[in-house]
């Protein structure tokens, strides 16, 4: 009887706590957003395949600034391109937070670029952005990497004498080699059992990351801990991506030439040497974190971008010739394409845009946290309350584009044709936590599309009609359908 009254008491104490954590909200002037229950908070009214389907929805009631509760955490979630502009570009200092998922924090161990804030992070981004200019990011220099890494992905393709096959892992091996590049100084071959097997490990943690498995850690990461399920894959595939990071970290101390800086590596470990014995930023840690940050998401993203717009040709083969014709007439089929060269190509340029907003890789964004209570559109957002800036509710919202949910390069074209930019393209975020990599990816995207429709015609088994557009997954990423298709030499 006595155990039975302990557990009413507690019961009572915690719907008192929580009637009053509500009370303290309305002061507060919070968000507004949906009423949740005890514990559970709103986690049942979102819909676990796809939350960002179900903030959108809410935004209808609510409006484009939402406070929802998962679990014991306040979120907001900003919605559409007004809201997200503001948030990250107006009033960037108040958002530049980074927010501490757990599962985030696990496979960093709370060290590198991505999940760091305050003077960490503005060491790390500053070097790193220098560092890969000074190599070559955004440069001639990147071109001439991407060219050669493009004929070594060609001369794959051919040995496939018109087979169906499967790109995934070509085009991973080729966006790899081009990160490799910049950061371990080498390229890998892509027949490499161990570099395959690396790549791999890349894809199951973005698809781990997508799934059930990965939210409910983040909501309870001690209980998620203890019990088995995809998240202990990814941490496992996590460790070994890091073992690889750390051996080539010990190759380039052994052979390090402060003077003489191969790849990021290097000029990390010499800026190290000049701080030892200060309050640094630039220690191992931090080192291997961030070099994991930026392998991993660089493969992972621009691969499946490139991937997912072949796919997308084979569904619309008119839109494929069309392009091929303005190749040919620009540069050909023989000579290597430059980034110069895409002012001339208005419509493959149009294209290319468009496979990046329509593939909406990241829907929610990654997460931004409030380090100290926010003033937005009059409401308060507390401090320690996660932010995600719905980058779906940009990409796909019908005020910005005239058919948000088609395949439509005419988004991107004028009354004659000619290329004309949109302020609601922000696949790679905006403000100061923008990607850093993003004038990688857009280099890459182009330069290893064009190149690619210059050699081959891309068809599939099935014909376009067996192309599905939805994606597989859905939740961190939206992880796409992958298709076996033929690659038909060009005459």
């Amino acid at each position: 009887m006595a155990f039975f009254d302990s557990v009413i008491l507690a019961l009572l104490v915690f719907v008192l706590l929580w009637l009053l954590g509500r009370k303290h909200s309305r002061q507060l002037h919070l968000p507004p957003g949906p009423t949740g229950l005890p514990l559970l908070g709103n986690l049942l009214q979102l819909d676990r395949r796809a939350p960002y389907k179900s903030v959108v929805k809410l935004s209808q009631s609510y409006g484009p600034v939402i406070m929802v509760n998962t679990g014991l955490q306040r979120v907001v979630f900003l919605v559409g391109y007004d809201a997200v502009k503001e948030a990250l570009v107006d009033h960037a200092d108040d958002f530049n937070g980074r927010g501490p998922l757990p599962f985030l924090i696990k496979i960093t161990r709370g060290y590198g670029l991505v999940i760091s804030n305050g003077e960490r992070w503005r060491q790390l981004r500053q070097f790193t952005l220098s560092t890969l200019r000074d190599f070559g990011m955004g440069r001639k220099g990147m071109e001439q990497w991407i060219q050669e890494e493009s004929s070594h992905l060609v001369e794959r393709i051919k040995t496939m004498n018109g087979e169906p096959f499967d790109p995934t892992f070509f085009l991973s091996c080729s966006v790899s080699n081009v990160i490799c590049c910049l950061v371990f100084g080498e390229r890998f071959s892509y027949d490499d059992k161990h570099f395959l097997h690396l790549l791999q490990n890349i894809s199951q943690i973005i698809t781990s990351m997508s799934s059930p498995w990965a939210a409910l850690y983040n909501i309870f990461p001690r209980l998620m801990e203890w019990l088995p399920g995809k998240h202990q894959k990814a941490f496992k595939s996590i460790e070994e991506l890091r073992e690889f990071v750390t051996e080539k970290v010990k190759d380039h101390e052994d052979t390090l030439a402060p003077n003489s800086p191969r790849d990021y590596i290097d000029c990390f470990l010499t800026r190290a040497i000049k701080e030892k014995g200060t309050s640094t930023e630039f220690h191992y840690d931090n080192l291997v974190s961030t070099v994991l940050n930026m392998y991993a998401a660089g493969t992972e993203s621009t691969s499946s971008t490139i991937r997912f717009a072949l796919t997308l040709l084979i569904k619309y083969p008119e839109i494929q010739e069309r392009m091929q014709k303005e190749i040919d007439c620009v540069i050909g089929q023989e000579r290597f394409p430059f980034m110069e060269d895409r002012k001339s190509l208005p419509f493959v340029d149009a294209v290319l845009h468009e496979v990046q907003r329509f593939i909406d890789f990241v829907p929610l964004g990654a997460p931004h946290y409030a380090l100290h209570n926010i003033t937005f559109r009059g409401y308060t957002i507390p401090k320690g309350t996660m932010i995600f800036a719905v980058l779906h509710s940009v990409l796909k919202e019908d005020k910005q584009w005239a058919t948000p949910f088609l395949f439509n390069p005419r988004h991107f074209l004028d009354q004659n044709d000619n290329f004309k930019k949109n302020p609601a393209f922000l696949p790679f975020s905006a403000g100061k936590r923008a990607c850093v990599g993003e004038s990688l990816a857009r280099m890459e995207i182009f330069l290893f599309l064009v190149r690619l429709l210059q050699r081959f015609t891309f068809s599939c088994p099935g014909g376009p009609d067996s192309i599905v557009l939805t994606p597989e997954f859905s939740s961190f990423a939206n992880v796409y359908r992958r298709y076996n298709i033929i690659a038909t030499p060009r005459c």
